[in-house]
């Protein structure tokens, strides 16, 4: 009975072993987050980790649908520029930190306040502040009426104040989330376990490790050998060589922002010429295999509300480009080309591709392929604009502001010029409550722009996963890598 005893316990060992087994797993990202504070930079990489240590006033369900998250409810509007929310109530922060009204005000006043230098703010343009009505109500006020302010707060993380103030949020993260920080191993990997004290439920899987792999041919072995559960930004080529693959249409649009204002570039010759130069038919068979369409004019999601679908795609006229370059005296002219590898899918492919096309028509482009968080510097900081410099925009927002505030608005973080009538058509947009009024003034915003040739959209993006056999997930419209909604079997 004594030996009887003694195997069913080494299977009950075994068994416990395999399933914590089970229930941690490895995410390949293509770059490393350039901090882990959640309201500073707009870093898709530190998106990816913080998405589950922190969590929002409202959330989207994976098909995009807005619900209460920190929120109990959906939120109020008091009056036009005034939205009331209720909180959820017995929430702490992993640090312990009561969330609460103090937390909600003071995350809001912090990332809009000027001395922080948030590049977040092209999503929150309308915001003015919050003031608390009580421990479980906090009220959000906007400098003018703003249809789209839940959506906003679906954007918006709440952080801790005092850990805010006295910790360390770039390296020590302390959310609300599913998941809590464990260590980050600079330039090689990033854990985190499950908050058993979640105010919705401790999550399936116990331990997510994220693995920083820029490139896609690394991340792609490392899921055949074994190494990887979850890789992103799958190849096209290799959806049938992995052991599991999931693909949606995605947010992304890339698209090249051009300097206007810079010496080559200011010349809208040029520019119609940048975009002429470009066969967008031949690179989206060649490079994405159907994961990918021809955006069609601009950079807006055709998901997103103020998606102009009257423009096209600008054709492809290398002759008519090469003309217009030596009519405006450019040829031979250089032209800086700035982007990174890893972040999005077939991005340095692109980049290199695009530059090609534009050495055809008598340019001389220098490319310049910058680590990712100096590549965020010269996309959104303070330096001269590059004359040209590669980005997959995206809008989870799913409202043209984000688009035109980010890119249009001479003021938007990655500003392509510093055209004040336009700034004033998108700044009339964003308050303007009438839908149709508020669509026309977004269609006339991009038409501006594809006529004046401020930027050169490429591509509608798909987001393409890579999958072990034992995972269990089905990826969202917004991209976001919730690991609540994965699981795994053995």
């Amino acid at each position: 009975m004594f030996k009887h005893m003694l195997a069913a316990a080494v299977l009950a060992a075994s068994l416990s072993a395999e399933t914590v087994l089970a229930q941690s797993i490895t995410i390949a990202i293509g770059s490393e987050p350039s901090t882990l504070d959640p309201q500073l930079r707009d870093d898709g990489g530190e998106r990816q980790v913080n998405d589950n240590i922190y969590e929002t006033l409202l959330a989207r369900t994976p098909e995009g649908e807005l619900v209460p998250s920190l929120a109990a409810e959906m939120p109020k509007q008091v009056d036009d520029l005034t939205w009331e929310f209720n909180l959820r109530q017995g929430v702490s922060f992993h640090n312990g930190e009561p969330f609460n009204a103090d937390a909600v005000v003071y995350s809001v006043k912090r990332v809009i306040d000027p001395k922080n230098n948030s590049e977040q703010l092209a999503y929150f343009g309308t915001i003015a502040g919050a003031e608390k009505v009580d421990d479980d109500t906090v009220r959000i006020t906007t400098t003018g009426p703003d249809p789209i302010l839940p959506s906003r707060m679906y954007w918006m993380k709440m952080v801790a104040p005092k850990h805010a103030e006295e910790g360390d949020l770039a390296a020590q993260p302390a959310g609300t989330g599913p998941y809590r920080f464990v260590s980050w191993n600079r330039g090689a990997d990033l854990t985190l376990e499950a908050n058993p004290d979640h105010w919705d439920g401790a999550p399936e899987i116990d331990q997510v490790t994220y693995r920083f792999v820029t490139e896609p041919g690394t991340r792609l072995s490392g899921l055949m050998a074994g190494e990887f559960d979850v890789i992103t930004n799958l190849l096209p080529e290799f959806t049938a060589s992995v052991p599991k693959f999931a693909a949606v249409s995605g947010l992304e649009t890339s698209v090249f922002v051009l300097g206007t204002d810079n010496e080559v570039t200011s010349d809208p010759r040029v520019r119609e010429a940048l975009n002429l130069a470009i066969d967008r038919e031949a690179m989206a068979e060649s490079l994405f295999l159907g994961y990918a369409t021809v955006a069609k004019g601009h950079h807006v999601n055709p998901r997103a509300f103020g998606y102009n679908d009257q423009l096209q795609s600008y054709p492809y006229d290398p002759e008519r480009a090469k003309a217009l370059i030596e009519e405006a005296g450019a040829t031979g002219k250089t032209i800086g080309v700035y982007g990174e590898s890893g972040r999005w899918l077939k991005d340095r492919e692109q980049i290199e591709a695009v530059a090609a096309y534009w050495r055809e028509i008598g340019l001389a482009p220098e490319v310049h392929i910058e680590e990712f968080s100096q590549y965020l510097d010269t996309l959104m900081g303070d330096g001269p604009r590059p004359d040209a410099i590669f980005i997959a925009n995206s809008n989870e927002l799913l409202d043209a502001d984000r688009e035109a505030s980010f890119i249009y608005h001479k003021d938007g973080p990655a500003a392509s010029n510093s055209d004040a009538e336009m700034a004033e058509m998108i700044d009339k947009a964003r308050v303007t409550t009438d839908t149709e009024a508020r669509r026309s003034l977004y269609h006339d915003v991009f038409k501006k722009g594809h006529d004046l040739s401020y930027t050169v959209p490429l591509f509608n993006l798909h987001d393409i996963y890579g999958m072990s056999e034992r995972m269990e997930w089905q990826p969202r419209v917004d991209a976001k890598l919730m690991v609540k909604e994965m699981s795994v079997t053995e």
